[in-house]
């Protein structure tokens, strides 16, 4: 029950702070105080109006805000969101857009679990819906998740992906961004060895810890440091009383935030400084660069607690992924067997979080690939984010992912999976 209060407390905490910048926006903005104007009660508006949407945020599952987008004819064409395969911990989601011909190009974004949803993607997704057909894996949050749909661990996760790739067929291709790339090369392999027809076209891995120890950073560092016992015990808590995931053992998105934020903490506290003074003067909008990176840096996901610690356990600490002794549902998998589906790594040269070396280290991992279908890439300028997202993803990352994609696209593909699961 402990950690079930702890989890309470903490969501008592956050709609305390959330009710007191609603009040504190709603006195000072009362009508009879403005026949005496004062700065002090401009700057209290401020700061309720900044706090209630921050705080707000933390509980709210962004939208994806891709309603439209206008293609090469020159008109406007509808984008609906739909659910390919649908299953307790995540969906397999496709944007359809409307009265456009279906493109060759089909590709599988593999997005994160690590406390953010699938909307970090927002921006990948509508530089690749111009001239592809996308689909996403979106991850569930765990709090919403009932105890009666079981557990979900890193295998589960792979198993996952498996399933995904098996229902868009061997013509996909596949682009994991960050914290899957690991668990995506052993889908890949998973398939490569035991449903060869089911492997997808082309893969390409985006700044994730293949071998964590090959360049060493503060995230990787950190699981080193603590031990599993310590981290079950001050990460883990049970979720509480106000979600559909009661007493689901999960890691907190609350507590994941705080962990992000504490990392550039001085960083943050001065862009919510000045959000204040911007507000206050009158110069900010709903739709302001601070509000439309914080609405979703904010809203944070709860994860399950056995997919968090055996993430650490066997990824970070364990380097079974690095040392090619990942284990499935009883089936070793062989990195090795990958033959025929060409691998491409993309870095970036100031990324803090997978450093460079982390995520090239696949390449060596597929013994079994010839050099022909090996490739990577480093974007000296680019941060973490920057290598999936911005200038450095749409001006010089993203093109050379297609053109890689172009010229390993298998020639003849064949039909999806038809029985490939649709629902959990």
């Amino acid at each position: 029950m402990r950690y079930m209060a702890t989890y309470d407390l903490m969501e008592s905490l956050r709609n305390t702070n959330q009710w007191l910048g609603a009040s504190a926006l709603s006195l000072a903005s009362y009508p009879m105080f403005s026949m005496v104007p004062n700065p002090a009660l401009q700057w209290m508006a401020a700061w309720g109006e900044v706090t209630e949407r921050s705080f707000k945020r933390m509980v709210s599952k962004p939208d994806w805000g891709i309603r439209t987008f206008t293609h090469e004819d020159g008109r406007d064409h509808l984008v609906n969101i739909e659910t390919v395969v649908s299953r307790p911990f995540g969906d397999l989601i496709h944007f359809n857009v409307s009265g456009r011909p279906e493109q060759p190009r089909k590709i599988l974004l593999v997005a994160p679990m690590s406390g953010h949803y699938a909307t970090l993607l927002r921006s990948t997704v509508k530089s690749l819906i111009v001239n592809c057909e996308v689909y996403v894996t979106d991850w569930h949050n765990a709090r919403d998740i009932p105890v009666s749909a079981g557990k979900f661990d890193i295998e589960d996760y792979t198993l996952y992906l498996v399933d995904f790739m098996k229902a868009l067929g061997p013509d996909i291709n596949v682009i994991a961004v960050c914290q899957p790339a690991p668990l995506t090369l052993a889908a890949t392999a998973y398939l490569a060895e035991l449903d060869p027809d089911a492997q997808p076209s082309t893969l390409t891995l985006i700044g994730g810890p293949i071998n964590p120890d090959a360049t060493p950073t503060d995230v990787t560092d950190f699981g080193r440091r603590v031990t599993m016992g310590q981290l079950e015990e001050t990460m883990i808590q049970r979720v509480g009383f106000k979600y559909k995931g009661v007493g689901r053992q999960v890691y907190p998105g609350l507590l994941q935030l705080a962990s992000f934020m504490s990392m550039n903490a001085e960083r943050h506290s001065s862009a919510f400084s000045d959000q204040i003074m911007r507000v206050a003067g009158g110069e900010a909008s709903d739709n302001d660069a601070h509000n439309r990176f914080y609405d979703e840096y904010l809203a944070v996901m709860d994860m399950t607690a056995e997919f968090y610690l055996s993430t650490v356990e066997r990824i970070f600490k364990g380097l079974e992924i690095a040392q090619n002794r990942f284990v499935v549902n009883g089936h070793k998998v062989d990195l090795g067997k990958i033959t025929r589906v060409a691998v491409k790594t993309v870095e970036g040269g100031k990324d803090d979080i997978s450093a460079p070396g982390q995520c090239v280290a696949a390449l060596d991992l597929c013994t079994g690939l010839p050099d022909s279908l090996k490739a990577s890439y480093l974007e000296p300028e680019a941060g973490h984010y920057g290598i999936f997202a911005g200038r450095s993803w749409r001006n010089n990352i993203r093109p050379l992912v297609l053109d890689f994609i172009d010229a390993n696209a298998r020639k003849d593909p064949k039909p999806a999976n038809k029985n490939a699961r649709a629902t959990g």
